[in-house]
Order: structure tokens, then C-alpha cells, then sequence
């Protein structure tokens, strides 16, 4: 066989071709991959937790490179704990992933954010909903999904995947059927599960009189950036909760300058606008 420079047979360019096809094709697979699951976990808590892992990671080797030994030692032993804690964290996250490459809806995931006159047609239905259950003084919570997202809570419930109106958000809430008790949850301008149990908030700073309702609301906004809407059975008041904090006594303009700020798409991790509040307050 050839020798070429004097270091590598001359090979059939056909040969090296092929090889340089499969090497690409396997680079670009594995980015394809990658970048999928990202994708997946993006707008998750799955993405902090994962944005955690980096942050360890970096500080291991800065320990290495620095020669910190009592830092790396103590790095190295969570390194250990965590091989067996990240399964357990990101069961959720793992347990749709598959769910979905089972159905093949994986590889096909697209944004659910609004924008121009989609939003406003949500929020005018929202809003024309709230009014009417206010009114009736139906009791309902509503949760509108923005980066963080809500499927788990979705798993346990009643899948619906209905268009949001006006309409058919009052009827979900009517009194004595089936799908009023619970919490809906929207993602887009979709309708997507009904009957939805949300974790309670344990801050003893919440006012007593707040009921289940408005401690599920609260509860489910200190760990995502989910809006939550709740209107009161006993009194018809309006509340609206982000951020583990929750405003009361809105009215229709005040809700719905709420809503049109916090769904902006550069304010999807924002807090409420031009009120000043603290944990449990009525927004006055």
C-alpha cells in the first residue's frame, strides 16, 4: 500500500468520503438530540435544575484547576449523590419525554406563545369570563402557563384541549358538574385540562381569611411563573396571583391591563406592573 507524506496510506477517496460523511452525520445527530431535549425542558423547572448542574460542574473544575482540595473533595462527594438524585428530579421531565416519543409528538413540540391579536382575543375572553363568574359568584381558578411548564399537573386531570371563550370557561365552573371542581390550566389560547390539583402554600404570612382557592393559586405561583385568576365563591372577588403574591379586588380594567402586560412575550417571567404589594396582600 502507498505511503502518502510519508505518514498515511493512500487510502480510496471513496473510502475517506463515506468516513467523513458518517462523522458529520453522527455530530449532527447528537446536536439535533441535544438540542431537542433543551428544547423539551425549556420553560420546565427541570431547565433551573439543569442550569444547577452546569453551575456544578464549572465549579469543579475551577477547584481542580485552582487546586482547592477541600472544595473539590466536598464536590466530588455530591458528585456521587447526585448520580442518584437526578433520576428521582428529573422523573417528571423523563416520564414525558418518553411519553411523548411514544406517541411521536417529540420531535414535532412548537411554541404555544401568543402574540398580537391571538393575545388580545384571549385576554378579552378571560377577562368577559371572569366578569361573568364574578357576577354569579361562581368560584374558579384559573391558570395560564407561560414559560414554566404545567404538565404535571395536567397528568392526574381531565384532558380537554378545548379553544378558550368566554363561554366555554363559564360553563367549566358551573356549580355541580363534572369538571368544576379543581383548576383549568391554559396553555396558548387552548383550554388544557380541567379538574387540576395545585400544591397549597405553606407562608404563614397569608391572610386567614383566604380560603383552599386562593392557597392553591398562591401556592402554584411560588414555584413557576404561572398567572393564576381566582374568583371567590362567597364574595365574587376578583384576585390575581403570580409570583407566590396575590392582588385582590381587581376590577375589569385592572385585570386586564394585568393580563396584557405579564403575557407580553418579553415579560413572560415578569411580576406584576405598577402596583406595590407583599405576600398575601389585597393590592391596596
Amino acid at each position: 500500500m502507498a505511503i502518502t507524506n510519508g505518514w498515511l496510506p493512500d487510502l480510496p477517496a471513496n473510502l475517506i468520503s463515506y468516513e467523513s460523511f458518517v462523522v458529520v452525520l453522527d455530530i449532527a445527530l447528537v446536536a439535533f438530540l441535544l438540542y431537542k431535549v433543551l428544547m423539551f425542558i425549556k420553560g420546565t423547572r427541570g431547565m433551573q435544575l439543569l442550569k444547577g448542574l452546569v453551575v456544578l460542574i464549572v465549579f469543579s473544575g475551577l477547584s481542580n484547576w485552582l487546586h482547592l482540595e477541600t472544595v473539590a473533595w466536598v464536590l466530588d462527594k455530591m458528585w456521587a449523590s447526585l448520580f442518584v438524585a437526578v433520576p428521582v428530579v428529573f422523573q417528571p421531565e423523563l416520564r414525558r419525554a418518553l411519553e411523548q416519543l411514544g406517541r411521536g409528538r417529540f420531535f414535532t413540540r412548537s411554541s404555544t406563545h401568543l402574540t398580537g391579536e391571538d393575545l388580545y382575543r384571549l385576554i378579552r375572553e378571560i377577562v368577559k369570563a371572569v366578569l361573568e363568574l364574578s357576577r354569579t359568584k361562581t368560584g374558579a381558578l384559573i391558570a395560564l402557563e407561560r414559560r414554566t411548564g404545567l404538565q404535571d399537573y395536567v397528568e392526574g386531570a381531565i384532558r380537554i384541549d378545548g379553544l378558550v371563550s368566554a363561554e366555554f370557561l363559564a360553563n367549566i365552573f358551573v356549580s355541580k358538574t363534572p369538571l368544576h371542581d379543581g383548576a383549568i390550566i391554559i396553555r396558548g389560547d387552548r383550554v388544557l385540562a380541567a379538574g387540576c390539583l395545585f400544591p397549597l402554600t405553606d407562608n404563614p404570612f397569608v391572610e386567614k381569611e383566604l380560603g383552599t382557592r386562593h392557597r392553591a393559586a398562591i401556592g402554584i405561583t411560588e414555584g413557576t411563573d404561572t398567572i393564576a385568576i381566582i374568583v371567590s365563591e362567597e364574595t365574587g372577588t376578583i384576585s390575581l396571583a403570580v409570583d407566590g403574591r396575590i392582588l385582590r379586588f381587581l376590577d375589569e380594567k385592572l385585570l386586564k391591563e394585568q393580563l396584557e402586560k405579564l403575557l407580553q412575550p418579553e415579560n413572560l417571567t415578569a411580576g406584576f406592573r405598577g402596583w406595590k404589594w407583599s405576600h398575601g396582600s389585597n393590592g391596596k
